[in-house]
Formats: structure tokens, C-alpha cells, sequence
């Protein structure tokens, strides 16, 4: 409530911020608008002085208008994922996961030595034969080489397994 300045009262008052803001707004409105209702006479003054007068107690869900359009406005403000600790939460910027992984060959020598089929065509499908000569720039991949040395077991249980292959495990 504003309404007293030392020893001086506001005359009919004390007034809300609302009521002090559709005084001035109002007047303002009047002021600049005087040859629109000037032919009124004095009723748009008397609907003036009525709406200050009948904001006195204005209350939006239980709150006065001034704290309800400040409400509003920083309802609007706020970033649309709502705040963390104080500041705007923010999806992380994406970035790629990458990783690798390494092939090794196979420890047991006689699946290396099998030799490898061709593979079988389904009995309702047969394989289209190329007539055409092949293509010079087409290469034949290299067989795999033999591994020159063993390859040693890393891991303790390839170890283990490596034992119990050659008997030394009971």
C-alpha cells in the first residue's frame, strides 16, 4: 500500500501499485485521446476515477495484478528445459562414440588346415553364371598365410585351456 509520505497522506488514499498504475495509465490515455470523447461530457472521467477505485482489491488466482503479470512475464522468461543448480539446462552438443576391435586368428591348427567349401545355394534359387570375361582390374585376394610360430596363449584362462588341450592339466 502506498499512501503516506512523512506527515503527508495521499488524499483519498492509501492506493495499490494497481490502482496507481491504471491512475496514471488511464489519465494518460485520456489525456491523449481527448477529441474522441470530448463530446461525452464528463462520463469518460467518471469510468476513469471508477476503475481505479475498483481495482482496489484486484486478485489474480489469489494475488494482486502487478505480482500476477510479473509472474506471467518470468514464466515466459524461463528456458524452455528449466534451470539446474541456478543455470539454463541444455542438452549435451552430440559427438560420435567411437571404438575398435582387433580380429585374431584362431589357436586351433586343425580348423586353420580344413579347407575352406563353397557355399551352398538354396534349391529354389540357382546362381546367375557371367558369360563376360573377367574384368583385368579385378584381383584375387592373397590366402591368408600360415602363421610362422604358434601363437602363445595371453590370458590365464587361454592358458589353462591351452594345458588342458596337451594333457598337463589332472
Amino acid at each position: 500500500m502506498l499512501g503516506k509520505v512523512a506527515d503527508w497522506k495521499i488524499p483519498l488514499g492509501p492506493y495499490t501499485p494497481a490502482q496507481i498504475a491504471v491512475a496514471v495509465g488511464g489519465g494518460f490515455l485520456l489525456v491523449k485521446t481527448i477529441s474522441w470523447w470530448s463530446w461525452m461530457g464528463p462520463v469518460p472521467i467518471a469510468a476513469w476515477l471508477l476503475a481505479v477505485w475498483a481495482v482496489r482489491r484486484a486478485k489474480i488466482n489469489g494475488r494482486a495484478p502487478m505480482q500476477a503479470a510479473l509472474g506471467w512475464v518470468l514464466l515466459g522468461w524461463q528456458p524452455s528445459g528449466g534451470r539446474i543448480g541456478g543455470k539454463a539446462a541444455r542438452d549435451r552438443a552430440p559427438r560420435a562414440l567411437l571404438g575398435g576391435f582387433t580380429l585374431e586368428e584362431a589357436l586351433a591348427p586343425a580348423v586353420a588346415a580344413a579347407p575352406a567349401r563353397a557355399p551352398e545355394w538354396p534349391a529354389r534359387r540357382t546362381p546367375r553364371r557371367s558369360t563376360a570375361a573377367p574384368r583385368p582390374s579385378a584381383r584375387r585376394r592373397p590366402a591368408p598365410a600360415a602363421p610362422a610360430a604358434p601363437v602363445r596363449p595371453v590370458s590365464g584362462v587361454q592358458q589353462l585351456l591351452a594345458l588342458a588341450q596337451q594333457g598337463g592339466v589332472r
